[in-house]
């Protein structure tokens, strides 16, 4: 049986809910790597909806890695959303023009930067991720999670605010799994040990070993 091509839109059969991601969405400022999908209970025309408050004028970026898994009614807040909490009055004044269209100047909305997901990151269904958050490689985001601050690589997060629950590994098989980023691996490799990428870490690493 062939590989799928990342550039197929619907790689279920018969299934248009569930997407590789980068097919179906068209902004400028967000970034999708391959067999990254999306499954959406309605229509996964919702993703790029779900990117909130991201103008052309903030500057900032969405990007997301290769093979994650992103769920149902999953949302990304960006900079475009944030107001001047340490003035007096966090209003808008400037953006209504007309006498007030001098009230921003010399000052600057904040900005958290980019947000940015790694690759093989799992975000549960109806997670908010806000602006500039890095979520490493391999971490996972649980259900109904606000996300407020970087997430470590390989780490389990839930809750609102987020907060670390566990790691999915000791710190030296993570340390093993970033140097030898399978998701960069050529399609036929990865295919190759998709078996062992789906069960056991060691059995993993101790079969490219025994490889090596």
């Amino acid at each position: 049986m062939a590989v799928i091509n990342p550039s197929t839109v619907f790689p279920l059969a018969g299934y248009d809910r569930l997407c590789f991601l980068k097919n179906v969405v068209n902004h400028p400022q967000i970034s999708i790597g391959n067999y990254t999908y999306y499954d959406d209970f309605d229509n996964v025309e919702n993703f790029q909806k779900n990117v909130r408050y991201l103008f052309d004028f903030s500057g900032d970026r969405l990007t997301i890695g290769k093979f994650c898994m992103l769920a149902s009614g999953v949302e990304f807040i960006m900079n475009g959303a944030n107001h001047l909490a340490q003035a007096v009055t966090a209003y808008p004044f400037a953006i209504f023009g007309g006498d007030w269209s001098n009230a921003m100047d010399g000052k600057s909305y904040p900005s958290k930067g980019d947000t940015i997901v790694g690759n093989d990151v799992w975000i549960g269904y109806r997670a908010a991720i806000l602006p500039g958050v890095k979520i490493g490689d391999g971490a996972i985001i649980g259900s109904y999670s606000v996300v407020t601050k970087d997430v470590p690589p390989y780490t389990i997060v839930g809750g609102n605010p987020a907060q670390p629950i566990r790691k999915r590994f000791d710190e030296e098989t993570i340390a093993r799994l970033l140097e030898l980023a399978w998701w960069d691996w050529p399609i036929e490799k990865i295919t190759k040990y998709a078996a062992y990428l789906t069960g056991d870490v060691n059995a993993f690493l101790k079969a490219l070993g025994e490889e090596e």
